[in-house]
């Protein structure tokens, strides 16, 4: 198979990683892809957002299977663009791409669906005062977020009135762009979040491994929100009762009803859950992958994903059942300094050689770029750095030993991803 892999970070090197160990695939093609992508992808300087530019690439390559990366594209119909060219592709249409694209929409099909989730109330620009006298009788914390896309940033979790008006008044005044002009106000769940990955070929769904991100950007989880500063998989406390109760009453229903709602979903499905005194809830959807948590639940799978793709696009995942390793997969993102905030790019990575002969470490690139024969850091997040181990503990050890192989001084990490699972089970 020819395939084409959507995107340019560290998720689809992993997607990218994956696939070229299988022996169904003869050639991988990324776009625009990445400094490291390279080495296994021939990348094209075709942007995400160019829609017709990679329908245009899928078929001048003659591609025969197209994976989607990130949300972006998903959400602006390239699925159902790619399909009406008869062009085979994994990732749900724009209508079904809603579950991620419009929070307002899910909460509504959570409710229609009875998918247990948290209590919401949805405000537009036009109702700011009425967001501000909703708040002012709601318990604390409360969650604040932006209805549309915001790059995994728009989520607050305000502590008290007065920081959850700010946040309302910050949102609404167009701070967030379009993905603003509509809030959600949450009650704040109690519980531990777990991060469950399915895929669905519109009809019939498989779990797809469990993760736990680590969001917020410095040691401690303090700090500002980010797409994720490291993963590790599988998700700690998440027993099996646990993941099979979330994908009885949470993901099968979701596929269930879409398909009865005339808008079936297919492609990777993330639930973002919180697992309660009462059970798993949905935070959210994400109509892909995650990202670091695909780098560390491909590690782990042993089933061939090229084969599971094209299983998937024939609408034949009933019945199929996953291998995965027993082994524990963690990956740290080493970030631009400044990053989620402004920073800098350009800098010159140096190590990535001596780290790439080691047996247990992969480096996923992020965002780099290359500069004659130097890898360069041209994004916020720049790299994964992952290992994998018998338990979460060898596999921490092994990750943070790989990090200081590499000569980065422009880069920061958390030097604490695994650490509260770790404790909590000493």
């Amino acid at each position: 198979m020819r395939i084409l892999v959507v995107g340019g970070g560290g998720r689809e090197h992993a997607l990218c990683w994956a696939l070229h160990r299988s022996p169904l695939v003869s050639r991988i093609f990324c776009a625009p892809g990445n400094g490291g992508i390279r080495d296994i992808a021939a990348c094209s300087p075709v942007a995400t957002g160019d829609i017709e530019g990679l329908l245009a690439l899928a078929h001048d390559e003659k591609v025969d299977l197209v994976v989607v990366g990130p949300e972006a594209p998903l959400v602006a119909g390239l699925i159902d663009r790619m399909k009406s060219a008869g062009i085979r592709a994994i990732g749900p249409t724009a209508s079904a791409a809603r579950l991620e694209g419009s929070k307002q929409f899910t909460k509504s099909f959570c409710a229609r669906r009875g998918i247990p989730t948290a209590n919401s109330e949805c405000f537009g620009r036009e109702n700011l005062e009425a967001a501000l006298a909703y708040i002012q009788g709601h318990s604390m914390p409360c969650v604040i977020k932006a209805d549309g896309l915001a790059g995994g940033k728009g989520v607050v979790i305000a502590q008290s009135i007065a920081e959850a008006s700010k946040t309302i008044r910050s949102m609404l005044s167009g701070n967030f762009g379009a993905a603003g002009e509509t809030i959600l106000v949450e009650e704040f769940l109690q519980g531990f979040e777990v991060s469950l990955f399915a895929l669905s070929d519109g009809r019939h769904v498989v779990e797809f491994g469990t993760a736990q991100d680590h969001k917020r950007a410095f040691d401690g989880d303090l700090g500002p929100n980010t797409g994720g500063m490291g993963a590790f998989s599988p998700a700690w406390q998440f027993t099996d009762a646990m993941k099979s109760q979330a994908m009885a009453e949470i993901v099968e229903p979701t596929i269930r009803g879409m398909a009865e709602e005339g808008i079936p979903y297919s492609g990777f499905l993330f639930a973002g859950l919180m697992i309660t005194a009462d059970g798993p809830k949905l935070i959210e959807f994400n109509c892909r992958m995650g990202d670091p948590e695909c780098q560390v639940v491909l590690m782990r799978l042993e089933t061939d994903l090229a084969q599971l793709l094209l299983q998937c696009s024939e609408h034949r995942l009933d019945g199929t059942g996953l291998a995965w390793r027993d082994d524990t997969a963690i990956t740290v993102v080493m970030a631009s300094r400044g990053y989620p905030g402004p920073y800098s790019t350009g800098s010159a990575i140096k190590g990535l050689d001596t780290l790439a002969k080691t047996r247990e470490e992969i480096c996923f690139h992020a965002g780099t770029a290359c500069r004659g024969d130097e890898i360069v850091s041209s994004g916020g997040r720049v790299l994964n750095v992952a290992a994998t181990g018998p338990n979460l503990m060898i596999a921490q050890r092994r990750v943070y030993e790989a990090i200081k192989m590499i000569d980065w001084p422009d880069g920061y990490y958390r030097s604490d991803i695994g650490a509260r699972a770790l404790q909590s089970i000493s």
